[in-house]
């Protein structure tokens, strides 16, 4: 979820005329990343070497 106080920032930081699409490609950005703040800040993270040993793992 986004705060509409993010929303608003993220308003006022667009150019006077833009696309909704602009608009829509910059909120996505904003909720992954703060998603991956969130989920670091849990220690809901993988260590460098951990996705290479999944694909490992998934193509036996």
């Amino acid at each position: 979820m986004i705060r509409k106080s993010k929303l608003i920032e993220t308003l006022g930081d667009l150019p006077e005329e833009f696309s909704i699409d602009d608009l829509v490609d910059r909120l996505i950005i904003i909720q992954k990343v703060e998603e991956a703040q969130k989920q670091s800040s849990e220690g809901l993270k993988y260590a460098e070497n951990d996705p290479k040993n999944m694909i490992v793992k998934w193509s036996k």
